[in-house]
Order: C-alpha cells, then structure tokens, then sequence
C-alpha cells in the first residue's frame, strides 16, 4: 500500500483531506507544520509528500529544500498544495524542484489525480533506473513534463515586455518562436469580410501562446496584443520541436492542453452562435474576469471594442445591454470600468 505524508496547519482541511486518501486505498501520515513534516519524512520515508506553503515553524518552501537535500528523501515526489494563485510563488515552488501544485479549494478528482500520475512517474523513473544500460543515460536536461518545459521556458528564452495595446506578434508573420506568458493578458484576433475585429482567444500568465505547426515555418494566422501590460518569453520553434521529440510525457501533456483549449474555444463559438445577447455579454464579462484573475467585486477595465468582440455582437448591442445590467442592479459602470453588484444574476442570465 502507497504511503503519502500530508503536512497542512488547517486542522479540518488536513484531516478532510486524509480521510479522502484513506478511502482511495492509501496509508497517510499527517504533519501541522513543517518542522513536523520533515522529521515524519525521515522517519516513514513516504512514497509521495503533500505539502501546504504558508505555515508556521517551517513553510512549504522550506521543508522542500530540506527533504531534497537529503539522500534518504530527496527522491520523493512532493506536491504543494496552497491558496496562492500568483505565478510567481507557483513558478518558485517548481523551481525549487516541486513536481506538482493544487491550489485551494480543489476537488477530490484533482487531487487523487495528481497523486497517482506522480506516483506513478515515480515507479517508471525507478524502473528506468534499475534497468538503465551503459550508454542508454537519458539527458535530464531535457524537460520531461509540462511544468519543467515552462521552466525550461524562463530559464532558455528571451523576455520581452509589452505595454497595452502593444502587438506581440502579427498575422502573416513567419511562426519563428513560441511563448509563454509570465505576467499579463494577451488577446488573439483576426478580421473577418467585413473588416470587423473577432477575438479568437484569451490567454493569462503561465498560458502558452503562438501555437503553429511544428513542421512547417507557416505564418501566424492571427494577431496576438497585449490586453495589460504584458510580459512573455519566447522559444524557437525548434528547440520545443526537439524537446517533444525526446520526450514523450511532455508531448501528450502538450496534446492535452491543446485539446482542452480547442474544447473552449468550440463552447465559446457554440455561445456565439446561439446564446442570447444577454448571455453573451454575461458569459464574456465573466470570462475576462476569470483571465485577468480579478476579484468579481474588483473593477474590470476593458474596452468596449474587446468586450463586444469576443461575445461576437455589435459594440452599441453591448453598450445596450451593459445600460440593462446597470439598470437591473447587476453591475456598476465608472467610466470604463464597470464593477460587479450580483455575480448569481450575472451567472444566471440566460
């Protein structure tokens, strides 16, 4: 039977969490600070570690240096788990050599599924070692899943910092580099017939961006602007082609990022297509809520253009239906700022 030690200062979170473990079939161990946690890590030498980052005595980041400087525990696969959100303690986490992060609140599937896919990493990468050959030594340069491609990302690529309204990369140009996103928004837009905008897409920080075909050196087929000030690192195309090559955990988690963010696109084209005016102008406020990692009771600045672009309506249609919100106590317009009142009657608008 696996063992997983689960350090978190949350009395009711830790306990919750380990009788969900306990009935997926695991032995856990639990910790309410680091300092614990690291001497049960010793002591019970666990097959997999949980890990929250804000504690007492010792904090998430300290507990993962300390076990990783250890021969007995260093090659435990450690997940943090947290309420914080920014990319930058994130990206520090996986950068210290963490495999995986939950942040909080999380369901019991995210959870049990980032358990098992590391465990199971962990008894491939074992198997690999004890059958490993003279001459068959993998290059552990080379990433070998999503979080440490963008790592490798940050570390390898040039960074670049656009202010708003700046263009990232234009339609037409020769599809050179990739990119991922550090900090900011980035819009993705065309023109149809008619000369009219259509947003195509939404990206946040730690969102890849500038997907063509690996092959070919065709040109981007949309324009990709900076939203907000916006801070991305780029990669050749080659270097990643080569990465995917080596690597085939990388390129099916790539392939599932990719299929999930066509399935998105495909809900929004379908909301487009036949949701109200109403639901549209809804769904789309709420959206780049959700992508510029706003507060809902925060202040959302945006132009009318993008609002009314990506819900596919007509710019007076919106500016109408906004009126109508304002009207039925939804929300609150300030100039270009328009805040949210009732989020519920914002998510049930049909």
């Amino acid at each position: 039977m696996k063992t997983i030690l689960l350090i978190e200062d949350d009395t009711a979170l830790r306990e919750n969490t380990a009788e969900l473990l306990e009935l997926s079939g695991y032995t856990v161990f639990t910790a309410p600070n680091g300092k614990v946690g690291i001497e049960k890590a010793k002591s019970v030498s666990p097959n997999i570690i949980i890990c929250d980052i804000m504690m007492p005595e010792i904090d998430g980041y300290g507990v993962l240096e300390n076990v990783a400087s250890e021969e007995k525990t260093k090659h435990i696969p450690f997940i943090f788990l947290s309420a914080k959100t920014e990319h930058k303690e994130i990206r520090k986490g996986m950068d210290m050599g963490a495999d995986d992060y939950l942040t909080k609140p999380f369901d019991e599937q995210e959870l049990l599924s980032a358990v098992e896919s590391r465990l199971a990493k962990a008894s491939i990468l074992a198997m690999r070692e004890n059958n490993k050959q003279e001459g068959s030594v993998e290059n552990d340069e080379n990433p070998q899943n999503l979080n440490q491609l963008k790592n490798f990302f940050c570390d390898e690529g040039e960074v670049v910092i656009y202010k708003k309204g700046e263009t990232i990369y234009q339609k037409g140009d020769h599809s050179n580099s990739m990119y991922l996103i550090m900090k900011g928004v980035v819009k993705t837009h065309t023109m149809d017939a008619n000369a009219k905008e259509l947003i195509t897409g939404l990206y946040k920080a730690d969102d890849f961006l500038g997907f063509t075909s690996f092959d070919d050196n065709i040109p981007y087929n949309e324009t990709a602007t900076a939203v907000e000030e916006t801070e991305v690192v780029g990669i050749s195309k080659k270097y990643v082609k080569d990465i995917l090559k080596k690597s085939q955990d990388v390129s099916l988690e790539l392939m599932n990022l990719l299929t999930d963010n066509l399935s998105e696109i495909k809900q929004q084209l379908v909301k487009m297509a036949y949701s109200s005016v109403r639901k549209k102008t809804a769904s789309t406020i709420l959206q780049f809520v959700e992508i510029m990692n706003n507060k809902p009771e925060a202040p959302l600045r945006i132009s009318r253009n993008d609002l009314a672009t990506t819900a596919g309506i007509a710019t007076e249609s919106l500016i109408r239906t906004l009126s109508d919100f304002k009207k039925d106590g939804i929300i609150e317009i300030e100039g270009r700022d328009i805040r949210i009142i009732n989020l519920e009657s914002l998510r049930d608008i049909d």
